[in-house]
């Protein structure tokens, strides 16, 4: 079976690969890959996507939001804080998280640009 998708022979662009090969040795992807780990699960994209909304949300507020029980939000909030996506802090009874920077912010909302432009299929 013949594919139109894969090259049907072999042969690369040597300084091309050398310049990426080099330029991705100097980057973390095992880091970089467990972050797009976690919001691989849809329960935790629709709570960054909230958090990319909001300032900060309350546990129970996150867990309206994504119709879940307050235990199944803290659990992925606290998924998402020891990725280093998400911080939080408390106020009395309460306790309140926030995406962890401004890139966090950017890269949801870029992928949700990029879904509202039909470029992800289904």
């Amino acid at each position: 079976m013949k594919h139109d998708d894969v090259c049907e022979i072999t042969c690369f662009d040597g300084p091309k690969v050398n310049r990426v090969k080099e330029s991705l040795s100097k980057h973390n992807t095992f880091s970089v890959s467990k972050l797009f780990k976690a919001l691989a699960d849809d329960t935790r994209l629709k709570i960054a996507f909230a958090l990319s909304e909001e300032d900060e949300l309350c546990v129970c507020d996150v867990a309206n939001i994504v119709e879940c029980t307050i235990a199944t939000a803290s659990h992925h909030l606290r998924l998402l804080r020891n990725m280093g996506l998400a911080k939080h802090r408390k106020d009395g009874k309460l306790v309140f998280y926030s995406l962890d920077d401004e890139h966090v912010k950017q890269l949801i909302q870029l992928a949700f640009t990029h879904e509202k432009e039909g470029k992800v299929h289904g």
